[in-house]
C-alpha cells in the first residue's frame, strides 16, 4: 500500500481535467497536476507525483507505451493507471506489471472511475475482468512463434523507420506484398495500426530474431 500524495492526469483533453480536477483533489484528498503528452517527462521531474492517469481517449497507444516506459526507467516511485482503455483493440503491450495498477475502459463511468480509485488506495490493482483474463492466460501461444520468417522481418524493418516502399526494396518484392505481410502480422499480433506495431515490436523483437 502506497500513501497519495501528488497525482498526475495526462491528456489533451481540458474537459475531462477540468471535470477531475472539480472532484478528485476532494473525493480523494490529493492534489491533480495536469500535463499534455509532451510535458509529462519535464513535470515529472520537477515534483513527486506518486500516481499518473493516461487518458487513452486522446493518447496514441504508442506515446503511451513510451511513455509508461519513461515512468518505470526514471520514475519507479510513480504507479500508472489507465482510463478510456480500448477495449476493442489489443493494448495490452503497454501494461507494465510493476507499474500500472489499473485500467477502466470507455464505458466506465466516472462514479465506477471513483470506485475503483478507492481501491486502488487501498493497495488493490483494478482491471476489468477480461483484460485482467487476457493477462494472466498463459495458455495463449507466444505471438512471434506465429509469425512467419518474412513477417518479422517486415516487423524489424518498422523499427528502423522505413516506409513501404522502403521495405519492399529492402527485400526485393512489391510494395502491395509488403502491406500483405503487415496486415498479416497486425492481425497476429493484436494489433491494428503501424504505432501499435512499433510499440508491440520494441517490447517483443528479442522473441522475434530472424
Amino acid at each position: 500500500m502506497f500513501k497519495v500524495v501528488n497525482w498526475m492526469i495526462v491528456s489533451r483533453s481540458q474537459m475531462l481535467i477540468d471535470l477531475l480536477d472539480c472532484r478528485w483533489p476532494q473525493e480523494f484528498l490529493v492534489k491533480l497536476t495536469k500535463a499534455a503528452p509532451g510535458d509529462m517527462a519535464k513535470k515529472l521531474s520537477q515534483q513527486s507525483v506518486t500516481m499518473v492517469i493516461f487518458d487513452l481517449s486522446t493518447i496514441d497507444l504508442q506515446q503511451a507505451y513510451q511513455l509508461q516506459r519513461l515512468i518505470e526507467r526514471e520514475h519507479a516511485h510513480s504507479h500508472t493507471v489507465f482510463i478510456n482503455f480500448p477495449k476493442q483493440v489489443d493494448a495490452k503491450f503497454i501494461i507494465h506489471p510493476a507499474t500500472t495498477l489499473g485500467a477502466f475502459y470507455a464505458e466506465a463511468t466516472l462514479v465506477e472511475i471513483s470506485a475503483g480509485f478507492n481501491e486502488l488506495l487501498k493497495g488493490r490493482s483494478v482491471f476489468p475482468q477480461a483484460l485482467q483474463q487476457s493477462m494472466t492466460n498463459t495458455e495463449v501461444e507466444d505471438d512471434s512463434e506465429q509469425l512467419t520468417i518474412r513477417e518479422r522481418e517486415v516487423l524489424q524493418a518498422l523499427l528502423s523507420g522505413s516506409t513501404n516502399l522502403d521495405i519492399a526494396n529492402q527485400l526485393f518484392v512489391s510494395e502491395s506484398t509488403i502491406k500483405t505481410h503487415l496486415y498479416r502480422a497486425f492481425r497476429k499480433i493484436g494489433v491494428s495500426s503501424r504505432g501499435q506495431a512499433i510499440a508491440w515490436a520494441q517490447t517483443h523483437m528479442h522473441e522475434v530474431r530472424v
